[in-house]
């Protein structure tokens, strides 16, 4: 598609910011107002804009996708977004581990144990590890607990943390991306590919699925820094 405008601009409007392309206000894919919460993703989304060129790229959107996501779909859903990042808890990553007599087990509890047992702490939670591949239920309790951590986040961050989680198959992983306190995601995203990575250590390294991973992982660092964004 050809660019079809000149000026981009941010306004503030009722409810919180919305971009205009030569004065006109954006709409959703699904045609609904395009307003975010704060004046900081509301410039970033321009930014988007207008540093398009003669064509316009949608690679280039980085966040435009997850402000529209959040609009269209959590916030028309909420209960089946929160049903959806639950499911990511029962079959979470950090959970299903190796067989403890093989070296990968040992790996994973040197970066997966620390970090859940730091989530456990700060959601007074416990999760279930698992050897094998054996689908195990989480206690009730814990999924009741981060049901009710996850009610009471707003649309936009509910849209950014169902990015992470379906990248990293986490729940874990994006509730600790959460955190305001983290510094580097992309931490969160290595540990998240802990598996993928000791096999490539351990029988080479292919460039396609290398690749598949960096591109992955920029996905999964603007999820992240939308989540900011929108806070800020």
């Amino acid at each position: 598609m050809k660019r079809f405008y000149e000026d981009v601009s941010v306004e503030s409007t009722n409810g919180g910011y919305r971009v205009l392309l030569d004065g006109r206000p954006i709409k959703t894919q699904m045609g609904r107002p395009q307003v975010v919460p704060s004046k900081t993703l509301a410039h970033a989304l321009a930014a988007e804009w207008a540093e398009q060129g003669e064509e316009i790229d949608p690679r280039k959107f980085l966040f435009r996708d997850h402000a529209d996501f959040a609009i269209d779909i959590v916030g028309e859903n909420r209960a089946e977004t929160i049903a959806k990042l639950l499911g990511f808890a029962e079959t979470d990553t950090l959970c299903y581990r190796a067989d403890p007599d093989e070296p990968l087990y040992r790996r994973q509890q040197e970066d997966w144990e620390p970090l859940l047992c730091r989530l456990e702490d700060e959601h007074g939670v416990s999760f279930q590890r698992i050897s094998g591949v054996m689908h195990k239920p989480q206690p009730p309790e814990t999924i009741a607990t981060l049901k009710a951590h996850l009610d009471q986040l707003d649309d936009f961050s509910l849209a950014g943390m169902t990015a992470l989680a379906s990248l990293s198959a986490s729940l874990a992983i994006a509730l600790l991306a959460g955190d305001e306190a983290v510094n580097d995601p992309m931490l969160l995203w290595r540990d998240a590919n802990l598996e993928e990575e000791w096999q490539a250590d351990q029988w080479g390294r292919e460039e396609e699925a290398e690749e598949r991973r960096r591109k992955k992982g920029e996905e999964f660092s603007a999820a992240h820094t939308f989540m900011l964004l929108a806070k800020s």
